[in-house]
């Protein structure tokens, strides 16, 4: 069990090693199994999080809440709208003054080419630990939360599980490549054979794939890329199909929207699922756009684990709440 946490940054999911992440989950089942008896666990007693939110949010805003409360802190809700930041606070004044107001400094700025660089300067300039609540690069919260579901439903040991990351089709904006990065980094690392699947047009950044590749060779692992999503999914034990916008291709608006547009078939059906192995799961993040990204049959079905995916969330990030800001 690694112990060195304490003052940590957790901005990318490589930040901590696969040990450090082992030791996460362990703290995080321990306060999953505290909450479920009623313990108390107060580690975080008189600690106080400032959240600051450049994009909106339900499932991230609410178990950080939530997680402080249940760790005897208070989290701050910070909207850059209604603050001087939207009128010429800077990163540096951010990270100095807050971390001197704040116990942690919990962050999500999903801005292509900008959000992640924020979050790392707030950093710079902050006595006390910087938390990615999700950024252009890495949603690196959610990913320990998928990681822990994963094990929940499959086992500690990952070996030659079959992780397929999916590219999905949704109408409602050009999403963040965050989530599949984050999986990439992360499944590589745990014994998973990783499969990512996506049309041409939405690859993902070149560094992440390389640094994925690089875990698999260190892992003895698979991770291979196709742009056939019925290849991806034969045999699947986990599937992860979300959409995700197509910045390295164009950031254009109306070009990203065409582009979208051209895969409607890239959704998640009865069909689909029944290519996969029969105790296969399928995740999702959410909030999944229903009836494009996947249908209701899927995402309500028997394979879904989409509510344990959820709850996770609350568990995995209180389990570094309490690890770094103790």
């Amino acid at each position: 069990m690694q112990t060195n946490f304490r003052g940590r940054d957790f901005i990318g999911d490589l930040d901590f090693t696969k040990e450090e992440v082992e030791t996460v989950l362990d703290v995080a089942w321990d306060l999953k199994r505290k909450r479920a008896l009623g313990e108390p666990h107060a580690y975080l007693r008189d600690k106080a999080l400032a959240m600051l939110f450049f994009f909106t949010s339900t499932r991230t805003r609410g178990s950080f809440e939530a997680g402080m409360a249940q760790l005897g802190g208070h989290a701050a809700f910070i909207d850059s709208q209604t603050t001087q930041i939207s009128h010429g606070d800077t990163a540096k004044e951010i990270g100095e003054i807050f971390g001197r107001y704040f116990d942690g400094i919990a962050i999500r700025q999903c801005d292509w080419n900008f959000g992640n660089s924020y979050i790392n300067d707030v950093a710079k300039a902050s006595r006390v630990p910087i938390l990615n609540m999700q950024c252009d690069v890495y949603h690196p919260f959610q990913c320990l939360a998928d990681l822990m579901t994963i094990m929940e439903k499959k086992g500690r040991n990952l070996k030659k599980k079959k992780v397929v990351v999916s590219w999905a089709y949704a109408a409602s904006y050009s999403k963040p490549i965050s989530v599949p990065q984050s999986l990439i980094l992360q499944m590589t690392r745990f014994g998973c054979d990783v499969v990512l699947a996506h049309p041409p047009e939405f690859k993902l950044m070149p560094e992440i794939m390389q640094q994925a590749q690089d875990n698999a060779k260190k892992y003895g692992v698979g991770f291979d890329v196709t742009d056939n999503m019925d290849e991806a999914f034969k045999d699947a034990d986990v599937v992860y199909p979300k959409s995700w916008g197509p910045m390295l291709t164009t950031t254009d608006a109306g070009e990203g929207k065409a582009l979208i547009d051209k895969y409607k078939s890239w959704i998640t059906d009865e069909r689909r699922m029944g290519l996969t192995k029969d105790d296969s799961i399928y995740m999702h993040c959410l909030p999944a756009d229903r009836g494009l990204e996947v249908t209701d049959g899927v995402i309500d079905g028997a394979h879904s684990v989409v509510y344990d995916e959820a709850e996770n969330r609350l568990h995995a990030q209180k389990a570094v709440m309490a690890l770094t800001m103790n």
